[in-house]
């Protein structure tokens, strides 16, 4: 019998609103059976840089990656000051359309999960926080293929601690649902993701978008889409 899986690494960017609806529901997951979530870092900026534009960690302030740089800094600190910003920032762009890249907005923020206002200019004067999250993000495209979020890395060995020994494992993009299921179904769909990792050679399941989806998708995704700053840029999946 395969052994319980008890840890993942879950990798995230804060602009993606597919990425905010399967955190919900790996965080209902973890209230079911105690699942320890290490939340990781993946720029979408980055990977879906159009040649001769800067880098995002050339840039003074990006979307999705300078609040990542904060939730570096709150993440030595404290991981569940690292899930609580990250939670928050969700919250805010893709349930209030509001800006956590935006200085006010963020500080807000940072008050309200128990953090410090200071933490974000700290946290833009560390030079280290660029390099947390630049090497999360090369990890990710290098050693697991990562082209966009949401990424959950199971661990070959379900014993092992992958916050501990950054243990290779089997990387699954997604799962990719709206809205985060709860409850039975919740758990029903993390069995599933579970025994989806167990068939090797297994690389993709997908349910194919009717247009009657696509208005149901753009109808949830209403806050995000009025409140980026951004156009999507999305290169081919591999």
């Amino acid at each position: 019998m395969a052994a319980e899986v008890t840890r993942v690494e879950f990798y995230f960017d804060p602009m993606c609103p597919y990425a905010y609806q399967t955190s919900l529901w790996i965080r209902e997951v973890r209230r079911h059976n105690g699942l320890a979530i290490d939340w990781r870092f993946f720029s979408l900026e980055e990977v879906n840089r159009p040649e001769g534009k800067k880098h995002p960690w050339e840039r003074e302030i990006g979307y999705g990656w300078t609040p990542m740089r904060v939730a570096a800094l709150l993440r030595r600190r404290s991981t569940d000051l690292c899930d609580a910003w990250y939670l928050a920032t969700g919250r805010a762009l893709h349930e209030h359309g509001r800006r956590p890249h935006e200085v006010e907005v963020a500080k807000e923020l940072l008050v309200s999960i128990g953090a410090r206002e200071s933490d974000w200019d700290d946290a833009l004067a560390d030079p280290t926080t660029h390099d947390d999250v630049k090497a999360e993000h090369f990890r990710a495209v290098e050693q697991y293929g990562g082209f966009g979020v949401p990424i959950i890395v199971f661990p070959e060995d379900t014993g092992a601690d992958l916050s501990i020994s950054h243990t290779p494992g089997k990387a699954v993009f997604g799962p990719v649902v709206v809205p985060a299921p709860m409850g039975d179904e919740a758990m029903a769909l993390w069995d599933l993701t579970v025994a989806y990792t167990r068939v090797r050679g297994l690389y993709e399941i997908k349910t194919p978008k009717t247009a009657a989806d696509m208005v149901f998708i753009g109808e949830a995704f209403t806050p995000y889409l009025e409140g980026r700053r951004w156009q999507s840029i999305q290169n081919p999946a591999p």
